[in-house]
């Protein structure tokens, strides 16, 4: 039995609320039922001994007076005996005595039996010769001694100084009948008290059950059935308890309910919906994807998916601000709502993406419909707070199961839609035919690949030295792209920008080269080496990161004239006029710039006139044969002694001999570059060398 208790209590090491009350009631019962008991022994004792005492100390007093009475009468001994045998006999119990001093003894004699009694009690000793009285207690009687002092009057019989002591009276008292009735009347008391005590422990447990208790259960019971059955309509009932803690837990657990009721429906809606636009989001759009596919398998029948990429939505946002791109993205969505079927799916992907699933839509109806999308959104004026404009789209369109027999073959398939649109010049739609996707996903598929290295930071930076030809001394280093392929060997630039370009990936790929050029940089052990980075047509047309660049610089621990943004006619000539104003900007911070190729267009001296820059680079079709052919060398000699006049530094690129070392010096030409000096290489230090 007890190694069964013992195991209920290791499973279970919780009291509930009920358990604990009782055990409170209960243990407060017995706690306070000891400690009346211990009070009332300690108070019987003294109460006892209190009353015993002061009788003792009256009935000496008492024989005292009656033998000093009847000595001064003259009584004999035996007289004096008899009186206090009469005395013993009047309480059972009561023992009195009279013992004489030695000057009582000296002029009377000595009483048999007492010098015995001085002679072995040492109290009795002790009283004699000090005149105090003396208290025994024992477990139930009480010794008084009561000196006896000579007074004025007693000296007609003994000739002794006043205050000797003449004797004293010994008496001993029995205390039973007074434990008897003092303990009665305390232990009744008691006994109503510990009553009226379990009474009120009763009525305490009770009301603690029903008042406390039962509504925390009740409650906990409520928080049970929402756990299991996950149903927050469950509310807890009033109890009108008359406690105003328990009706204000009920209220504040009803309120937060509602409350989590509240907040879970709109958890719902947000699972579903894109916050802004009230459209289904990418993942109920997948849903759908997936179960129209199923249907579509099922009945035999086809259906479309048409998906829309603003063209110029970024221009809005950088011309207006997101509050207002936003509001453009909600007319947007009204303009889908409107132009589509009750049953089609309109769905925000994210961002500027949006989807229409068309369910049980042939190829031509998927087209009709997707030109109707497209001429609605080109024939609206989107009303703003800034005024009026319009939105273009592309569009891809693609079919089930012509273009793919799953989700995920129509969400690819999706995609490249959408990239030929964009391809063949924005603002159309474009639908791939049965099959056609396949001629497309090597051009998508290059993309993805693209996209993954950037999101993978697997672009990483090659350094190809630049060398004074008068020292042969690496003092810069161009910073070129490349891409760290997962087997370990890397892609140049040139397999990849043009695409990185067109997708619009440049300006990523130009952060994480820049980033890490830097880094590279702050480890150099020359402090005076610079680096050229190239800045993309992206980059250059991004006024807030080329203003933020001074300040990467210095983040890495670099001052700003350790950095060379290189520049060519194609970059800058979009954005030529902002640049031209933000490129005096960054001058002033002591960013400085090379102008590429110089000379492998015709506007290269124009632009030279326009742009303050600090270094030409020679065009590398004119250094490769500089050494062989005249005109190359006269273009070289002349390119080279305008920019010495206009105070610029000139780097010749493609230098790959010596032969074209020596005629380079001959000329003038401050700095070079080619395969003569070194291969470009992941290392900074490496990239200089020959």
């Amino acid at each position: 039995m007890i190694q069964r208790l013992k195991s209920l209590w290791q499973r279970r090491r919780t009291l509930r609320i009920g358990e604990v009350v009782l055990l409170l009631s209960a243990t407060v019962t017995v706690l306070a039922v000891v400690v009346v008991y211990t009070m009332s022994q300690f108070i019987e004792r003294k109460a006892i001994q209190d009353l015993a005492v002061e009788e003792a100390r009256q009935t000496s007093k008492l024989v005292f007076q009656s033998l000093y009475s009847a000595m001064s009468k003259g009584w004999s001994e035996e007289e004096i005996d008899e009186i206090i045998g009469r005395l013993n006999s009047i309480q059972p119990g009561m023992k009195v005595d009279v013992v004489r001093s030695h000057a009582v003894i000296q002029q009377y004699g000595d009483r048999a039996g007492e010098k015995a009694k001085r002679k072995n009690d040492p109290r009795v000793r002790k009283a004699l010769k000090t005149g105090n009285d003396r208290l025994i207690t024992r477990e139930n009687s009480i010794r008084y001694l009561y000196p006896v002092k000579v007074k004025k009057a007693c000296q007609r019989c003994h000739d002794v100084p006043v205050g000797t002591v003449n004797g004293l009276v010994d008496v001993s008292y029995p205390i039973d009948n007074l434990k008897i009735s003092l303990g009665f009347v305390i232990n009744t008391v008691i006994g109503y008290f510990v009553a009226i005590l379990i009474i009120l422990s009763i009525a305490l447990y009770i009301k603690l059950r029903w008042f406390v208790v039962r509504p925390v259960v009740q409650l906990a019971g409520v928080i049970k059935e929402i756990i299991q059955h996950t149903d927050l309509d469950r509310r807890v009932g009033r109890q009108n308890l008359g406690i105003d803690e328990l009706d204000e837990l009920t209220r504040h657990f009803n309120k937060l309910l509602e409350t989590v009721q509240d907040y879970q429906s709109k958890l719902e809606e947000f699972s579903i919906r894109d916050p802004l636009t009230g459209l289904y989001n990418r993942r109920k759009f997948e849903d759908f994807l997936a179960y129209e596919v199923d249907r579509a398998r099922r009945h035999g029948h086809a259906f479309c998916i048409a998906m829309l990429d603003l063209d110029n939505f970024k221009h809005i946002n950088d011309t207006f601000g997101h509050p207002v791109g936003d509001l453009a993205l909600k007319e947007l969505a009204e303009i889908l709502n409107q132009n589509t079927r009750k049953s089609d799916v309109v769905a925000r992907l994210g961002g500027d993406e949006f989807a229409v699933l068309l369910p049980e839509t042939s190829r031509e109806g998927g087209e009709t419909a997707a030109r109707k999308v497209l001429d609605a959104i080109n024939g609206a004026a989107i009303q703003l707070p800034v005024g009026t404009t319009r939105i273009e789209s592309s569009v891809g369109l693609v079919c089930h199961p012509d273009n793919g027999d799953t989700a995920e073959t129509l969400v690819v398939a999706m995609d490249i839609a959408m990239y030929r649109a964009k391809r063949a010049g924005k603002n159309r739609v474009a639908a791939l035919d049965r099959g056609e996707e396949t001629a497309e996903m090597e051009v998508f598929n290059k993309g993805q690949a693209l996209r993954q290295a950037i999101e993978e930071d697997r672009v990483i930076p090659f350094f190809h030295g630049i060398v004074d030809l008068n020292t042969q001394r690496p003092a810069a280093y161009e910073v070129l792209a490349r891409i760290q392929e997962p087997d370990g060997s890397t892609r140049p630039a040139g397999q990849f920008i043009d695409l990185a370009d067109e997708l619009g990936l440049t300006g990523r790929i130009d952060i994480q080269v820049f980033e890490k050029g830097l880094k590279a940089l702050a480890q150099h052990p020359d402090p005076e080496v610079r680096l050229f980075f190239n800045l993309s047509s992206k980059s250059m047309g991004d006024a807030e990161r080329l203003r933020a660049l001074p300040g990467i610089i210095r983040d890495h621990g670099l001052a700003p004239e350790r950095v060379v943004l290189e520049i060519t006619e194609r970059e800058a000539l979009p954005h030529f006029r902002h640049f031209v104003t933000i490129m005096e900007e960054l001058r002033a911070e002591g960013i400085a710039f090379a102008l590429d190729d110089f000379g492998s267009g015709f506007s290269s001296f124009l632009y030279l006139k326009y742009l303050e820059v600090d270094y030409v680079k020679i065009e590398g079709s004119f250094i490769r044969h500089v050494a062989t052919d005249p005109k190359d060398r006269v273009i070289v000699e002349y390119i080279n002694g305008m920019a010495r006049r206009f105070g610029l530094h000139t780097v010749a690129e493609f230098v790959e001999d010596e032969e074209t070392v020596r005629l380079l010096h001959d000329l003038h030409v401050e700095l070079g570059q080619g395969f003569h000096f070194g291969y470009p290489g992941p290392d900074l230090i490496e990239g200089s060398e020959t």
